[in-house]
């Protein structure tokens, strides 16, 4: 049983959740509803509020962020990936590079031991990289600072981008993925993130909670096999608990941990979304896609924030979201090389 303190906590987190998201749907934002949880729950989890979201609680609000994706995925992605295959390895490639480059500035300028800081900043699948990072001789608790400093940060910037490069009222939650009301389209769609999740999860795979349903809605629903539907309350709740989720793994005790390398991993945080977004911009005069698209599709993860500003902007989902998957595959693939390589270049470097 919750004491009456933990549930005082989540009844003032809710409240001022529910305010901040208010208030930037108010001011046109993309997103508000993880956004506004993720920043409070931040303000929390720095005051001391010892709370936290539970394991099945994420995974859950993953499975549905991935049938909201799925709802708004159509064949067009199996030719966005057929006709420019080869441009979108090259943009996954360049971010995978940008990061490893991140990584090997921190260890030269003894910021961070080597293995760490390829760890850290590894551009995507935070819980994957933590949980593999200490098997490496990383730190896990400054990985994981890092990692989730870098998806507020990509949260927060996208935001803006997508808030300032849209032309009219963002789209709401209705709009990913609430067209069918029918409660037999509900119930299935349930079924798929279940069934979905609980595969990809036990297959071991990345990210599976929210791959698995996103890859098998998306086969369903494309096919015209499945009409995707979910309720707009449920997708709100999905929201703030990856706002929450993220949010409160910031606490004190990370912070007075982190305080001397804090400047070097928010330099190297914002040095690497700004190398992308620049990146993103060059994409736009390869290929006939628009801005907004292109940042999102380059940003330096997460897979499901990312995805959730994608679906409730004017991007083009199928893109943003091939290029994202793509590259939580090629990280999770080359996290070991690279950080390997970066605690062996830089003489000195404790090569844990």
């Amino acid at each position: 049983m919750p004491s009456l303190r933990t549930i005082g906590l989540w009844g003032a987190l809710v409240a001022v959740s529910g305010a901040l998201a208010v208030g930037l749907t108010l001011a046109r934002f993309p997103a508000a509803l993880l956004l506004g949880p993720m920043l409070a729950a931040i303000a929390f989890g720095v005051s001391g509020a010892r709370i936290a979201v539970p394991r099945w609680g994420f995974l859950a609000a993953q499975s549905l962020i991935g049938c909201l994706v799925a709802h708004a995925v159509t064949g067009q992605i199996a030719q966005t990936l057929f006709e420019d295959g080869p441009l979108i390895v090259a943009v996954v490639l360049v971010t995978v590079a940008v990061s490893g480059l991140v990584g090997w500035v921190l260890t030269r300028l003894r910021i961070l031991p080597g293995t760490t800081a390829a760890w850290g900043s590894s551009p995507g699948g935070a819980s994957a990289m933590v949980a593999m990072a200490e098997d490496f001789g990383a730190d896990p608790r400054l990985v994981a600072f890092m990692q989730y400093v870098r998806v507020a940060a990509v949260v927060f910037s996208a935001s803006l981008a997508a808030r300032f490069l849209m032309q009219g009222a963002p789209a709401g939650a209705a709009a990913g993925a609430g067209e069918a009301s029918e409660a037999s389209s509900i119930l299935a769609t349930l079924a798929v993130a279940v069934v979905g999740a609980l595969v990809a999860i036990r297959l071991r795979i990345p990210a599976g909670a929210q791959i698995g349903p996103m890859v098998l809605g998306s086969v369903l629903h494309a096919t015209g096999l499945l009409r995707m539907a979910l309720p707009v309350t449920l997708l709100e709740l999905a929201y703030a608990c990856i706002g929450w989720y993220v949010g409160l793994r910031f606490t004190r005790e990370t912070l007075r941990l982190t305080m001397t390398a804090l400047p070097g991993i928010l330099a190297a945080t914002f040095a690497v979304i700004a190398l992308c977004a620049g990146w993103g911009f060059l994409l736009t005069l390869l290929l006939p896609i628009d801005l907004l698209t292109a940042i999102l599709a380059t940003s330096p993860g997460g897979l499901d924030s990312v995805a959730i500003i994608a679906v409730g902007s004017q991007a083009d989902v199928s893109f943003v979201l091939a290029v994202q998957t793509l590259r939580l595959f090629v990280v999770l693939i080359t996290g070991p090389l690279l950080a390997k390589w970066i605690s062996r270049s830089v003489p000195g470097s404790p090569a844990s």
